[in-house]
């Protein structure tokens, strides 16, 4: 099971032992929790440029992307919500689009 340790400011996920499908929805509704300046640690095995793109996509204006370890052996990252979604100027979807 996935190692889980938060703080008042930051949340930390190892995604190592996560089975790969599983990781984006958990990466993305656990940042979907986090109150503006909060911070998500991911610990990975890769380096997580891909997830980054999406993030980009998906939540513009919304993160700030910082390396924390830059491998060989682990890769860490904290996403840092710096805008929530109606602020950004999207819609998460919760309101129907009303």
């Amino acid at each position: 099971m996935s190692q889980h340790v938060s703080t008042a400011s930051s949340h930390q996920l190892d995604l190592r032992s996560i089975a790969p499908r599983d990781r984006h929805p958990l990466i993305f509704s656990t940042f979907a929790k986090l109150d503006v300046g909060q911070a998500l640690e991911l610990v990975n095995d890769h380096d997580p440029r891909p997830l980054q793109s999406q993030f980009q996509i998906e939540r513009p204006g919304q993160f700030s992307w910082n390396y924390l370890e830059q491998g060989p052996a682990t890769w860490r990252v904290a996403i840092t919500k710096t805008a929530s979604a109606a602020k950004a100027g999207q819609c998460c979807g919760g309101c129907g689009g009303a």
